[in-house]
């Protein structure tokens, strides 16, 4: 993923490609963090939540959801931070942050010993994750927009989310690979926590890459400045942020349902064992984070809006569709193919997204209202997205129920970008 863009670095600069390159790995540490919790949702169910059934994996989602639920807090106060002391400075907090949350669900002792303290610090851990997570993204997304060449922030913009598709892929093949190796019980005694440990030595390791990056050229630039008058006829900063958050909705839904849930899903509807439902979705999430580069790339010829759109409509009309095939029956094989198109669908989105996003502020204000409008919108419709699948189908009795949840997300979208100016071929402000 790094070595993707070593020759276009040569154009911004030996600077643009080591720092780029520190934000990304440092990204892909993140988010292994922040994902894997969802890769044994049905064991930490088992571990923390005594009632068993589906009670227990509802309380797991929504402790799921709970960590979304400080996005928004860490996104203002970190993003402010970003905007006040500098990209660089929001980056080092965040994965300190992030990696303190992830050891502590590693070492939380079971409810059988603790009683109710053990979901309570469950809750505790997820609520520090997630205000990590919600500065990380709008920081590393300005980060690497602000360091990209004028004419190539689409594709170097891609790589912050093919390094959060790249932290998912290392998550899920990581619990693929510990589940293949241990038994079942041995999975459900301890083995899980070797995932969230794990964190505790990925986290030195992003700290050590991002402490000796160098502040972004924009950053600078608008830190030696004053402060322009504002233009008339100019939205707020606040309704910018409202633009963002409805131009997230649709990312932020199929990208929780369709690579954080999906191996719930397969597990408890479509009969597919929990190690070939983990393998499965770290195939299609390894094609997404594949195919997210070249789609930002295209958008910086083409405009990011046409990609934008076909995505939205993609997932209007395909859901319903795709679900109902794969619970006729599918083989292995064809669930890995669905698997595969799904990336490639989402990857229309994630790639030009974070350009295009970033696209919306100025520079003075991205970090804080971008990162605010993001969050916000992850936080409501994304990370509450496994629990609201899980909901749905309980309360209709339909396994197909998602799809309209998915649906409604992007026609949302679909009508806040229709209304967006094409920005790939202007000037960063």
């Amino acid at each position: 993923m790094v070595a993707a863009f070593r020759g276009e670095g040569e154009h911004a600069g030996g600077s643009s490609k080591q720092a780029v390159a520190a934000a990304v790995i440092g990204n892909v540490l993140e988010w292994y963090d922040f994902s894997v919790y969802a890769f044994v949702a049905t064991t930490i169910a088992k571990t923390f939540f005594p009632q068993g059934g589906v009670a227990a994996l509802l309380n797991t989602f929504l402790v799921y959801g709970i960590g979304f639920l400080a996005r928004p807090l860490g996104g203002i106060l970190i993003g402010r931070y970003g905007d006040v002391r500098g990209r660089k400075a929001a980056l080092l907090l965040t994965i300190f942050l992030m990696a303190s949350g992830t050891v502590l669900i590693g070492v939380i002792p079971s409810y059988a010993s603790i009683g109710f303290l053990a979901p309570l610090l469950l809750v505790v851990a997820r609520l520090t994750q997630g205000f990590s997570a919600g500065g990380e993204w709008g920081g590393s997304t300005a980060f690497i927009v602000e360091w990209a060449p004028e004419k190539r922030r689409g594709f170097y913009g891609s790589f912050q989310q093919s390094s959060v598709v790249g932290g998912i892929v290392l998550g899920s093949g990581i619990a693929a690979l510990v589940s293949t190796l241990l038994t079942s019980q041995q999975m459900d005694d301890w083995g899980w926590r070797v995932l969230f440990l794990l964190g505790g030595i990925l986290g030195p390791v992003g700290l050590y890459m991002r402490r000796n990056i160098e502040e972004t050229p924009a950053y600078r630039r608008v830190a030696r400045e004053p402060a322009p008058a504002a233009r008339p006829g100019a939205l707020s900063p606040f309704w910018l942020a409202a633009r963002a958050f409805g131009f997230t909705i649709n990312w932020t839904v199929i990208f929780y349902i369709f690579l954080a849930y999906m191996p719930t899903f397969a597990q408890k509807f479509l009969h597919i064992g929990r190690t070939d439902s983990l393998w499965s979705n770290t195939i299609g999430v390894v094609v997404l984070m594949a195919a997210i580069p070249l789609m930002g790339h295209l958008s910086d010829r083409y405009g990011r809006k046409p990609f934008l759109l076909l995505c939205c409509a993609a997932f209007i009309v395909l859901p319903y569709p795709i679900f109902a095939m794969m619970l006729s029956g599918v083989s292995l094989p064809v669930f890995v193919l669905v698997q595969i198109v799904i990336g490639l669908m989402i990857s229309l989105f994630s790639g030009p997204g974070p350009a295009a996003i970033s696209e919306i502020f100025p520079t003075r204000v991205r970090s804080t209202w971008m990162t605010s409008g993001y969050a916000l919108a992850v936080a409501i419709f994304g990370g509450f997205a496994p629990f609201i699948a899980t909901w749905l189908i309980d309360q209709t009795g339909s396994p197909i129920a998602p799809v309209y949840y998915v649906m409604a997300a992007a026609l949302v979208s679909a009508i806040v970008i229709a209304y967006l100016k094409e920005t790939a071929h202007e000037p960063l402000g």
